[in-house]
């Protein structure tokens, strides 16, 4: 894919320039694994991969950073990828874990529930996928169903068993919502490998799609047409090599960056 067309900065300082110039610094979070080589930070290749097909340079944020190297790196980044991974610990939203609640990661939590705030304050794009739109709705105050086939309980199954890049379940899209203009759909098939959802929603944010038939919320985003801040529960990495909906997706968050 050709790089986008980048605003000009003929007046703007060298150092400003140099770094507008370019394809747009999209910050991706990573998870955290702990074995018998120690604590790692990783990410599903699909993610970078994907940002680079619509344009951008991923740029991975491992939870690892110090205070001082992360506020550096996020000064640069012009765009916001949050990524799927392990659960929120509950008491980020006054809750007593659930006994299937795993893969906290207290690292991971703080870093990205700082990077949230720090994109909705310099109103950078954001896109969150999965954990993503999680962490996106604890951020802004809500809270989570951290086990979905017992709470609320549902008949569909979230957490596929096919694999990472086949859909199994509908989900529908509110008309008129910034996620229907982006995926230019308002149904759609995806893929699913998720045990939590968004219950109580954060400030501001709007619930956008649903999954068919158990209405669990699928997508949500913040209602004001200035700024692109939008969470999927799916996994369009995955999808993105075939599928025009995903590739919108990406393209939109690329697109939006300054």
């Amino acid at each position: 894919m050709e790089p986008r067309a980048r605003t000009s900065v003929k007046n703007a300082p060298l150092c400003y320039r140099t770094l507008m110039l370019g394809p747009p610094l999209i910050g991706v979070t990573t998870s955290v694994t702990t074995g018998k080589e120690g604590e790692r930070a990783v990410l599903n290749a699909a993610y970078a991969a994907a940002v680079q097909r619509a344009g951008g340079v991923p740029v991975l944020l491992p939870p690892q950073l110090e205070d001082q190297a992360r506020a550096e790196i996020f000064a640069r980044l012009q765009g916001v990828l949050l990524t799927g991974g392990g659960d929120l610990d509950p008491a980020r939203f006054d809750e007593p874990p659930h006994r299937t609640v795993s893969g906290v990661s207290a690292a991971r939590d703080r870093m990205e529930i700082a990077l949230v705030e720090h994109a909705l304050a310099r109103r950078l794009p954001v896109l969150a996928i999965c954990r993503g739109v999680q962490v996106l709705n604890v951020a802004l105050g809500g809270s989570l169903y951290q086990d979905l086939p017992s709470d609320p309980g549902t008949p569909l199954l979230h957490s596929q068993e096919a694999p990472r890049d086949e859909t199994t379940h509908r989900v529908r899209v509110v008309p008129g919502s910034r996620l229907e203009e982006v995926l230019g759909a308002s149904e759609l098939h995806v893929n699913s490998f998720h045990h939590q959802a968004i219950k109580r929603l954060g400030r501001g944010l709007a619930a956008v799609a649903f999954s068919e038939p158990d209405g669990v919320i699928e997508g949500a985003e913040l209602p004001d047409s200035s700024r692109f801040v939008l969470g999927v529960q799916w996994h369009p990495e995955e999808l993105e090599p075939r599928e025009k909906t995903a590739q919108r997706l990406f393209r939109a968050l690329v697109d939006a960056c300054p």
